[in-house]
C-alpha cells in the first residue's frame, strides 16, 4: 500500500525527515564542482565582469585594509604596481572593436609579470562599498600565493580556487540542509552562469552561496527542526547574507509560515535572525559611507540610453526623486523590466565575458527544459496556495529591491531608466521560484529529463567558453551579435555566428 507523503501543516508536533541524497544528485554535485574548477582555470584573468575591480578590492583586503580610500575623484587603495599592471597592462578588459584571443604566451608572460614594483593608487569605485565578507576567501587565496612565493598571477589563480571552493562548500550545505525540492537548487546551480561566477574572484561565489544556504536554513527551520546548531547557523548567516547585498535578506523569510501552536517560536526566530542581519547591514552601510563624506561612492558608467559617459546618483537625492513621483518611478520600473527581460533571461542562464560571449542560442530553450524538469522532479511535501503565493512575493520582492537599488546607486540621477541591473543579480532567488511551482510528487521520467538536460547544457557551456577564449577569439560586443546563418547561430557561440 502506498505510503502517504507528509502535509507539514498536519506534522507540526514530529519533525519530518530529510530526505538523503539519492545517487543521481551527487553525481549532478559532483558535474557541478567539476564545471565550476573548469572555467577557474579556462577563463582568463579578468574576463567575468568586474573582475579586475573585484581583484583590487580582494588584494587591499589581503594587505590588511578593510576601507577604501578618496584620492581627488578615484576611490580605492594604494597597491602594489604589479598587481594593477596585472590588468592595466597584461590582461586588460576593455572593450575592443577587433578580434581578442588568449594564448599560453600570455599566461607565461603573465607570470613573469612587470617590473613595476612602486605601489600606485588603484581606482575601484564599482566596489568600494561592498562587505569584507564578501572578499574573504579570495584574499585568503591571495595570502596563500603569496606565502607560496608565486608570482601576481599565480596569487590570482589560487585566490579564484578558493573562492570557488567555498562556493562549492556552501552550496554542498545548503543542498544538506534543505528538506525538500532539492531540484529547484540543483537547477539554479546547474545553470552556467553559477559556476562562471563561482569559478572566479567575483563576490558572486559567496554570493550565491549564502543566498542559498540563507533559504535553506529558513526553510529547515521553518518547516522541520530549529535544533539549536541550526539556529545558531541562522543567527550566522543572516548577518553575512545581509552583508552580501541586503537585498536579498528576504530570503530567509521563505521560512515563515503561520504555526498552529501559539507556543511555536519559530518564525520569532527567523524574524530575529533578520533583524539582526539588517543591523549588521545598516552598521557597514553607515562605516563604510562615512568614509565616503557620508555617501555611498559614485562612479562614472556609459549610459545604455545615450551611450555617454555619466555619474551615478547620490543615494538621497535619487531617493528624493522617487519620493516625488513615486507614480513616475513605478511606471520607469515597469518599462526597464519589460525591456530589459529578454537580456536577463539570457545572462541568467549564460553568457561569458563582460556579457560579450553568447552560447548556442539553443542551449537557451535547453536551460528552460532543464529548469521546468526540475520543477516537475516535485518537491516531495504537499504545500497549501497560500504558502506558494508567499514564497512568489518573497521572489517579486526581492527583484523589485534589486532594480531599485540599482537606480538608487547605480543610475544617473533622474534618470527615466534603470542601469546596471543583470541577470545574474536574480540568481539567488531563482529556487524558491522554481519550490513555489512544483508539485508534490514527481512526474516520472521528469528527473532523469533533468539530469540529462543539465549534463547537456554544462558541455556545451563548457565548449564555448573554451573556443571563445582559446581557439576563436571572441569580440567585446554587448547586444545580440549579427548572424549571417540562423543554424550556425543555433548551434555555435556567438564568435563564430
Amino acid at each position: 500500500m502506498r505510503q502517504e507523503r507528509p502535509n507539514f501543516a498536519k506534522a507540526h508536533h514530529r519533525p519530518i525527515p530529510v530526505t538523503p541524497w539519492l545517487v543521481h544528485e551527487k553525481w549532478l554535485f559532483a558535474l557541478i564542482c567539476l564545471a565550476t574548477l573548469f572555467y577557474a582555470c579556462v577563463t582568463p584573468p579578468f574576463q567575468v565582469p568586474d573582475e579586475n575591480q573585484h581583484y583590487m578590492k580582494t588584494l587591499m583586503l589581503s594587505e590588511g585594509r578593510i576601507l577604501t580610500e578618496q584620492s581627488g575623484p578615484m576611490i580605492g587603495a594604494p597597491l602594489p604596481g604589479a598587481a594593477i599592471d596585472l590588468h592595466d597592462v597584461l590582461f586588460p578588459s576593455g572593450a575592443s572593436a577587433t578580434l581578442r584571443l588568449f594564448d599560453m604566451g600570455m599566461l607565461v608572460k603573465g607570470w613573469t609579470g612587470t617590473t613595476a614594483n612602486a605601489a600606485r593608487f588603484a581606482d575601484f569605485p564599482n566596489v568600494a562599498n561592498y562587505a569584507p565578507t564578501l572578499y574573504a576567501p579570495g584574499a585568503l587565496g591571495l595570502m596563500i600565493g603569496d606565502g607560496l612565493g608565486l608570482p601576481r598571477l599565480g596569487a590570482f589563480y589560487v585566490g579564484r580556487f578558493v573562492n570557488a571552493l567555498l562556493a562549492l562548500a556552501l552550496l554542498g550545505a545548503a543542498l544538506r540542509l534543505l528538506p525538500f525540492g532539492r531540484p529547484a537548487m540543483f537547477g539554479a546551480a546547474l545553470l552556467p552562469t553559477f559556476a562562471y561566477q563561482s569559478g572566479s574572484l567575483s563576490p558572486d561565489a559567496v554570493i550565491n552561496g549564502i543566498g542559498f544556504l540563507g533559504t535553506a536554513l529558513a526553510l529547515h527551520i521553518g518547516f522541520i527542526s530549529r535544533r539549536p546548531s541550526r539556529s545558531l547557523a541562522l543567527f550566522l548567516t543572516a548577518p553575512l547574507l545581509a552583508l552580501a547585498k541586503g537585498v536579498y535578506l528576504p530570503l530567509m523569510a521563505a521560512g515563515l509560515r503561520l504555526p498552529e501552536d501559539r507556543r511555536d517560536l519559530r518564525p520569532w526566530l527567523i524574524l530575529a535572525a533578520m533583524a539582526v542581519g539588517a543591523v549588521a547591514f545598516l552598521l557597514w552601510m553607515r562605516w563604510s559611507g562615512a568614509n565616503h563624506h557620508g555617501s555611498q561612492a559614485l562612479y562614472h558608467i556609459v549610459s545604455r540610453k545615450t551611450g555617454q559617459t555619466v555619474m551615478t546618483a547620490p543615494l538621497s537625492q535619487q531617493l528624493a526623486v522617487i519620493a516625488q513621483d513615486p507614480a513616475a518611478y513605478l511606471r520607469i520600473l515597469a518599462s526597464s523590466v519589460a525591456e530589459r527581460s529578454p537580456v536577463y533571461a539570457l545572462q541568467i542562464v549564460g553568457r561569458f565575458g563582460w556579457n560579450a560571449i553568447l552560447l548556442p542560442l539553443f542551449a537557451y530553450p535547453l536551460a528552460a527544459l532543464m529548469l521546468g524538469a526540475a520543477i516537475l522532479g516535485g518537491s516531495g511535501m504537499r504545500f497549501p496556495l497560500a504558502q506558494r503565493l508567499w514564497w512568489l512575493a518573497i521572489a517579486a520582492g526581492i527583484a523589485l529591491l534589486i532594480e531599485t537599488a540599482m537606480y538608487l546607486t547605480g543610475t544617473p540621477l533622474g534618470a527615466d531608466y534603470i542601469q546596471g541591473t543583470q541577470g545574474r543579480y536574480f540568481l539567488p532567488v531563482l529556487p524558491l521560484v522554481l519550490l513555489a511551482l512544483m508539485p508534490t510528487a514527481p512526474l516520472r521520467g521528469a528527473r532523469v529529463l533533468f539530469a540529462g538536460a543539465g549534463l547537456l547544457l554544462s558541455m556545451i557551456a563548457a565548449a564555448t567558453a573554451l573556443d571563445s577564449f582559446w581557439v576563436h577569439g571572441f569580440i567585446t560586443a554587448d547586444g545580440m551579435p549579427p548572424h549571417h546563418s540562423l543554424i550556425r547561430a543555433l548551434i555555435l557561440p556567438s564568435p563564430r555566428w
